[in-house]
């Protein structure tokens, strides 16, 4: 038997056929857990007991404040295992012990925040009286859409799941959540604490598994009355053929090649930290990663300068030693796919001033790890400017007006963040207010609160997720209107098709 199963109905079983899959540990390159593959039966499965406990009320009929009592106990149940869940976390994903300790408190924090919506956002909303061409009462309903389906990505496994579970549960919906098949671990783990907090059966199910089976299955069911996403553009184009079906809502957190500007008027003692901030926090598997660097030509060679110097002492090594400050990379396949674009880059005529190269870490020998990377002469149409690599490579490209800075920023399919770093703060909220993009930080990088609305324009999603919109995604709107003569006399437009009463 594996050592993890599904989670479905509330209860922990095998898969439908008995596959399993062993997921790895990148630090070492060796397997940690087998783990039950959810195919389309257990898909299926899976989908029907959401849908029971959505259509008998069990979840959808509890008022908000008990729903937000579960969200704060589930959020207690993070914290009270945030040191196991962040060493588990690290384990499977690369992540380092930095890191994950952040992202399970981001996790608490997220149910946290959902359930302050689902008692602060209104359900209900008066809209403004009316006397054409009647009196009447309008008022508009937020209500649960119903199943919700959860797809999340490996490089945050924890912290995206509970972005995907949270605001569905805050808003009266159940899911079904399919973790990557590279991280599943810490999903299976919330799974637990969200039945030791006491959420009725089949509120929350989650079924690791691969795209063909588990995934296609979840985002085609007639069943499924809602997708949210986070992943590749590609797989989201994908997701949005399967989810015709029944034309369910989708929103999607796509991919990103964000562009972090240094002004020549930056502080730059600042700006070089946030720009390897940007780019190798979790060794640049992070969406909305600050991976093309456009730097004011004057101040070019000094910040070239500094970005190589702290680049080359950033300490690469296993996810679970302290002294890492950057792990590798999550799997044998994307550090292929990295070494394939420096080598792309090279090809196409950018200059490899650091990094460009697997690293040897004693002891871990079988473990993914790649160095720091940096790429100057940078072309804005080169495929290492254009194209999400997912990884340590950071490209730099010179700028000479503002007015090119913003249109190098807006060259791009994707449009998900940002930074602009200058001194003068309506100078950057100017570029800020011109740059095609779902965030920007100014004089900061990376920061994300579930207060505040996260997402992208163009080819780097649809919708929203966090604060007030990304709870709305969540719901459907029903507009009531209610007559307050209670005249036939004065309801002249039926006239227009039914006869009047005879006297």
């Amino acid at each position: 038997m594996a050592d993890k199963n599904l989670f479905i109905g509330g209860e922990w079983v095998p898969a439908a056929d008995g596959k399993e899959f062993a997921t790895i540990d990148p630090s070492t390159g060796e397997a940690i857990a087998n783990v039950a593959q959810a195919g389309k039966a257990d898909a299926e499965r899976a989908i029907a007991a959401a849908r029971a406990a959505f259509d008998d009320g069990r979840w959808s009929g509890l008022k908000p404040a008990k729903r937000a009592a579960y969200l704060n106990a589930i959020a207690a149940g993070l914290k009270d295992k945030s040191a196991e869940l962040a060493e588990l976390e690290a384990r499977d994903s690369g992540g380092t012990l930095r890191k994950t300790k952040g992202d399970v408190g981001g996790a608490a924090h997220t149910f946290r925040t959902a359930a302050e919506l689902a008692m602060e956002v209104p359900l209900t909303e008066t809209l403004p009286v009316t006397v054409a061409p009647g009196p009447s009462l309008n008022y508009v309903r937020h209500e649960p859409i119903g199943v919700c389906g959860g797809i999340i990505p490996w490089n945050f496994p924890l912290l995206m799941a509970a972005w995907k579970i949270a605001p569905a549960l805050a808003a009266g919906n159940t899911v079904v959540l399919k973790p990557s098949e590279n991280t599943p671990l810490t999903a299976l783990e919330l799974a637990q604490i969200v039945k030791d907090a006491g959420v009725p059966d089949g509120v929350v199910n989650v079924i690791p598994g691969f795209g063909p089976g588990a995934g296609e299955t979840l985002v085609s069911s007639m069943d499924v009355d809602k997708i949210a996403f986070t992943g590749s553009t590609g797989t989201g184009r994908r997701i949005l053929q399967l989810a015709s079906s029944n034309i369910k809502k989708v929103t999607l957190e796509l991919g990103g090649k964000s562009a972090n500007i240094i002004c020549d008027d930056a502080d730059l003692k600042l700006a070089v930290d946030g720009a390897l901030w940007g780019i190798y926090y979790h060794t640049g598997q992070v969406c909305n990663s600050g991976s093309r660097l456009l730097v004011h030509r004057s101040l070019h060679d000094e910040v070239v300068d500094r970005l190589v110097s702290k680049a080359e002492r950033i300490k690469v090594g296993p996810a679970l030693e302290k002294s890492s400050t950057m792990g590798p990379i999550v799997s044998k396949t994307q550090l292929e796919t990295v070494e394939r674009y420096v080598k792309i880059g090279q090809e196409e005529g950018a200059k490899l001033v650091t990094g460009g190269e697997r690293v040897a870490v004693a002891g871990y020998e079988g473990g993914y790890y790649f160095a720091p990377t940096i790429f100057t002469g940078v072309e804005p149409k080169m495929r290492i400017a254009q194209e999400e690599i997912f990884g340590p490579v950071l490209v730099v490209t010179t700028f000479d007006t503002d007015d090119e800075a913003v249109a190098i920023a807006n060259d791009s399919i994707y449009g998900l963040a940002g930074g602009i770093w200058s001194s003068d703060p309506a100078r950057a909220m100017g570029l800020a207010d011109r740059i095609r993009t779902g965030t920007i930080w100014i004089n900061d990088y990376h920061l994300i609160n579930p207060r505040y609305p996260f997402g992208g324009y163009k080819q780097s999603g649809i919708g929203r997720e966090h604060g007030v919109q990304g709870f709305l995604e969540y719901t459907e709107t029903k507009h009531v209107h209610v007559d307050l003569t209670r005249d036939r006399a004065k309801h002249r437009w039926f006239d227009l098709v039914v006869p009047p009463d005879e006297v």
